[in-house]
């Protein structure tokens, strides 16, 4: 009673969160809510709960009452339940919808469901053999969304698996899109062992997951004319932990080559387009542009992250030498007194520039003693220009004499 008023206190704010959420889903969306919030007033009425829910005994012969398997999904019997469907619901319809269209999520929904009012039938139909106990066929009432819900979350991990949606401390780690349906099946197993949840939610769960992954890996059909999505993070072992996944693995492919034997599965086909720009472009069925698109852009933010991370690394280093050999680039601004001396590499030494004589033919031979320019006695300065000219035919016939 307490949880309730405590609902019932809140109830303006649950209702203007739901609309903000359901406001813009899909027409599909908000004719499923539409069912699912007059399902909940119908469960007030025990006729309407047993008309409208799966009993294992009325599904299956003789009675065949088969209007449950679409009925049963839009009767919750608890408002918790309706106020969590309508939340998965509006959040998965903003990202699915767009993405597959209508159609598919119609045929998603009644593929879903159908098969999970006839698989949780069978299955109490084999508790049944196995206990001989008359109420688990005729008290059983199976209803709500839960494994549609289970559906959904595998969705969602076939598009967007690497999303992180809680940090821990545990050693679980983060806790991303691909860890949800198993997440969801342990909670209720927990749940049902505990006394806290009846048993129905697990099985449905079970069966919804189980469902949605074989159909969106094998037959659903996608844009390009391919069906299923073949790649290597929707494996079935990929929805358990990574210690358990080579067992699992293995067994994975022992049942899936005995269906491809007795042709209920299929093999990829992979396809070579040998005229594409690259060398050869590989194409496996089930990768949609957006897929791919979206692949692609998380491998250019992991090559992106690793190339800043490798620069940050290499900045600690001595500075690179420069490969200029202008003599502008070997000219050194004097540093600030504050900074302390940097240790560079030291150039190798340079030539002095040399410059060639052309003499005659007949005067090989230079003299053994400078050259001396005569000087005219006009000149003002005559001693210092006499000295300069013998400087520099001195130089010039050091660095001439070698080249000669």
């Amino acid at each position: 009673m307490a949880s309730a008023s405590v609902v019932f206190r809140n109830l303006p704010v649950i209702k203007q969160s739901l609309i903000a959420i359901i406001g813009n889903t899909g027409l599909f969306v908000k004719f499923v809510c539409v069912l699912l919030i007059i399902g909940y007033g119908l469960s007030f009425s025990e006729a309407a709960v047993e008309v409208l829910s799966v009993t294992p005994g009325y599904l299956l012969p003789p009675t065949f009452w088969l209007w449950t398997a679409i009925t049963h999904c839009f009767l919750e019997v608890r408002l918790w339940q309706v106020c969590a469907d309508l939340v998965t619901l509006g959040l998965c319809g903003k990202l699915i919808e767009p993405l597959w269209g209508s159609f598919e999520m119609v045929l998603f929904f009644l593929l879903v469901n159908v098969c999970v009012a006839f698989i949780s039938a069978l299955f109490y139909l084999v508790v049944y053999m196995c206990t001989f106990n008359p109420e688990v066929l005729f008290s059983v009432q199976i209803n709500g969304m839960a494994g549609y819900v289970a559906g959904l979350s595998v969705a969602v991990k076939q598009i967007m698996p690497d999303h992180v949606l809680l940090h821990t401390r545990t050693p679980l780690g983060k806790i991303s899109n691909r860890h949800v349906p198993l997440c969801l099946f342990v909670t209720a197993l927990l749940l049902y062992l505990c006394n806290l949840l009846e048993g129905l939610y697990t099985t449905m769960i079970g069966c919804g997951i189980a469902v949605s992954w074989v159909y969106l890996r094998f037959y659903q059909v996608h844009s390009n004319g391919t069906r299923g999505d073949m790649a290597e993070t929707f494996a079935f072992s990929c929805f358990f932990p990574t210690v358990l996944q080579p067992p699992i693995q293995v067994v994975g492919n022992s049942v899936y080559s005995c269906l491809v034997r007795i042709k209920v599965c299929r093999r990829p086909v992979r396809r070579y387009d040998v005229g594409a720009p690259s060398s050869i472009a590989i194409s496996l069925p089930g990768m949609d542009p957006h897929d791919a698109e979206r692949r692609r852009q998380k491998a250019l933010r992991l090559l992106s992250a690793r190339l800043n991370q490798d620069k940050s690394g290499g900045e600690g280093g001595g500075a690179w030498p420069t490969l200029d050999d202008s003599p502008g680039s070997r000219t050194q601004s004097p540093l600030p007194s504050s900074h302390p001396p940097t240790h560079t590499t030291p150039l190798p030494p340079k030539s002095g520039k040399t410059v060639t004589i052309a003499l005659p033919p007949e005067s090989l031979e230079l003299p053994s003693t400078p050259l001396a320019v005569p000087v005219s006695s006009s000149s003002s300065s005559s001693g210092t220009n006499s000295e300069v000219a013998t400087a520099t035919l001195v130089t010039i016939e050091k660095e001439s004499t070698p080249n000669t």
